[in-house]
């Protein structure tokens, strides 16, 4: 592959390496420093001694150097090797926090969340990152970021899913550095007065001043959500409604100030200030205008991550064009991302908005020119128009594999919704930063408003229209980790037969095929023979689940609530066939007996000997009673408990020397591992 004889990509490919081994091995950072070191000094003394830089030895150095490298930021990040970082220095019970607030979160049904930067633990200094949860204010006010606050309360552990295959937000969270949270009432904290001021606050209150302004010139409540994700970042507004629309018709990225906004912008600048080349030294002069442009924008989406990683991409790729070489566009978008990797966390690697942006970006420099190889129309419009659907395919093709990773569907008429809207996005754009920079003066006529808000609406309509083609969005794609490899094997397989087809690459491409679908069939003769039974955790609902290969029979007084725990069950295990049924009082598994008690505190008084026991509902039942009556082996209590009585039956269990599993504690209870 031609690309891997670009020296910056290989560097990329070896830290990414690197931050892999470092992330999945436990490495300490002195066992991080013995690979680097000697690694370092020897690619020293070759470079400054040896003439040969282009041998195999001066290569294999660099690489080992820069795999090493990733292993040390991983290593450096990691909190256990911080001496400072709050888990490091003990913090039983309730203990006294002094934090800032780094990034305002978007507000749940039940409670104000934020994430703060540790400056102290009981007066000691500190280091690390919380998740807060506050009360609600009734009168709507929020913290904004560096507000500081003094808080007294304790800090616990973020929990993992309760249930299989649901969304890990504590592994999310874990990626971005957070492993605790704390929930606050309104008398554990005390905001402090005069914070501090950093660049990001400042951000954020130039971003919250500007939003003010502009809630004040009468646009529509749909299209003022939709004109804070497009020019400030801020989708918090965003009905919820209308994001699924997005969502549906494969346009969400439009609503993410990221690579594709950022590359939009460069591409005006460009066109806009290239008289400025015809000054002296105007080229340079261009390219730090354009530089401090973008960088002012990223300001005025509040520098949030997603943000400041497209631009920094594109202010590579800015210098890129400043050198007028082509060519160079691969080896300046590896360099960025290294340069990004090192210089803000290795973790972002492992971050959705981080993977998609540089795989659409990747695969539209890489395979537009192929496609339009295939076709060159000669008439102006048919050749804009396929321009247009060649650089969407091409992005779709690249994301593609992480989309259905993640989020286990597929927009149909994405191709659509890019051919209506994108050509237009350089205008919206263009005409919102207008629309901002005349509301801070406070010169924005109403003529202006009507337009720009008229102009959002239409795109929402045209969007709202693409989404309600539902036989068209294809939901629920079971897909895994090794799917996502083969998939993008194929992918750039495909690529590579396209551009020149050989034995080799039609051959590897033949590979990869029949390694897709050797998975599918072992992945689906693996489902075909499982079955298990499972207690699930709900919070005021009991439910049982049992897959019997591709069926799965749901056991629940409550169906419509265990939808989205059944969903994501279902892409998980390949279930075809789902099926709900009333809890009874009594099953049997595998030789063995369930019996299940609810509200009533209905069994049979001897005889039972139950092996599993599962309590619902909180009965009113006396425990230490029954379990000499029954004699049951286990004892499950779901979620549909009170927690005090909870508490009480399993101090019972504890002098009867009888296991107890309260799934509110230790997620679901499985009757049966089966491999899962």
């Amino acid at each position: 592959m031609r690309l891997l004889r670009f020296i910056p990509i290989k560097l990329t490919l070896f830290l990414v390496l690197g931050i892999l081994l470092g992330s999945f091995h436990d490495f300490s950072i002195a066992l991080s420093l013995g690979i680097i070191l000697p690694s370092l000094g020897f690619l020293g003394f070759l470079a400054f001694k040896w003439k040969n830089r282009v041998s195999t030895l001066f290569g294999f150095i660099a690489f080992t150097t820069t795999l090493g490298l990733g292993i040390l930021t991983v290593s450096l990040s990691n909190p256990k090797n911080l001496p400072y970082h709050y888990s490091n220095l003990g913090f039983d019970g309730k203990s006294i926090w002094k934090v800032k607030i780094a990034e305002v979160l978007k507000t749940t049904p039940f409670s104000e969340r934020y994430i703060a930067r540790i400056a102290s633990l009981d007066h000691h200094t500190a280091t690390g990152k919380l998740l807060l949860n506050l009360p609600i204010d009734p009168s709507g006010a929020r913290l904004e970021v560096d507000d500081e606050l003094i808080v007294r309360a304790r800090a616990t552990v973020i929990r993992p899913p309760m249930n299989p295959h649901q969304f890990d937000y504590r592994k999310h969270m874990a990626r971005r550095g957070i492993d605790h949270q704390m929930t606050l009432g309104t008398q554990d904290y005390l905001v402090q007065a005069d914070p501090s001021k950093t660049i990001y606050g400042r951000a954020a209150s130039a971003r919250n001043n500007i939003i003010a302004k502009l809630k004040t010139k009468g646009f529509g409540e749909k299209q003022f959500g939709i004109i804070q994700a497009l020019l400030l970042g801020q989708r918090n507004d965003i009905p919820q409604e209308t994001y699924n629309d997005y969502k549906n018709a494969g346009a969400v990225h439009i609503l993410a100030v990221s690579g594709l906004h950022i590359g939009i912008l460069l591409l005006l600048l460009e066109f806009l200030l290239k008289p400025v080349e015809l000054l002296p030294k105007g080229k340079t002069l261009k390219l730090v205008v354009i530089v401090v442009l973008l960088w002012g924008f990223a300001f005025l989406a509040g520098l949030s991550p997603s943000v400041v990683r497209a631009v920094t991409m594109f202010t590579f790729v800015a210098y890129a064009l400043h050198l007028n070489r082509p060519g160079n566009t691969f080896n300046i978008l590896a360099l960025s991302m290294f340069f990004i990797l090192l210089a803000f966390d290795p973790k972002l690697l492992f971050q959705v908005g981080f993977q998609m942006s540089y795989a659409a970006v990747f695969a539209i420099v890489w395979i537009y020119p192929i496609l339009q190889k295939f076709w060159w129309p000669g008439n102006k419009l048919v050749r804009k128009v396929w321009q247009l659907l060649s650089v969407s395919v091409a992005a779709q093709l690249g994301v593609l594999p992480i989309s259905l990773f993640h989020f286990h569907q597929f927009p149909g008429l994405f191709f659509i919704s890019n051919l209506l809207v994108v050509p237009f996005l350089g205008l919206i754009l263009g005409l919102g930063i207008l629309v901002i920079a005349l509301a801070s003066l406070n010169l924005l006529p109403h003529f202006l408003v009507f337009a720009y808000d008229t102009l959002i609406r239409w795109m929402n309509t045209i969007i709202g229209w693409v989404a309600q083609q539902e036989s068209f969005i294809f939901k629920n794609i079971s897909f895994d980790g090794t799917q996502l490899v083969l998939v993008y094997g194929i992918i750039i397989c495909s690529v590579w037969v396209a551009s020149k087809a050989t034995f080799r690459r039609v051959a590897a491409l033949l590979v990869t095929l029949i390694g897709f679908q050797l998975w599918l069939f072992h992945t689906s003769h693996r489902t075909d023979k499982k079955e298990v039974l499972w207690v699930a955790h709900q919070s005021k609902n009991s439910v049982l689940l049992n897959q019997k290969g591709r069926n799965l029979s749901i056991y629940t007084d409550i169906p419509l609530r265990t939808a989205k725990m059944a969903a994501d069950y279902q892409v998980a295990q390949r279930i075809s066939t789902v099926r709900y049924q009333p809890i009874q009082n009594s099953y049997f598994w595998k030789g063995k007996k369930l019996l299940v008690i609810d509200s009533l505190g209905v069994y049979p008084r001897s005889g039972a000997s139950p092996d599993y026991l599962l309590l619902t509902q909180s009965p009113k039942i006396n425990l230490d009673r029954l379990i000499d009556s029954l004699g049951p082996k286990a004892i499950i209590a779901d979620g549909s408990n009170y927690r005090g009585t909870v508490e009480r039956w399993q101090r019972s269990c504890a002098e009867k020397e009888i296991p107890f599993h309260h799934t509110g504690e230790k997620g679901a209870f499985y009757f049966e591992s089966d491999g899962n």
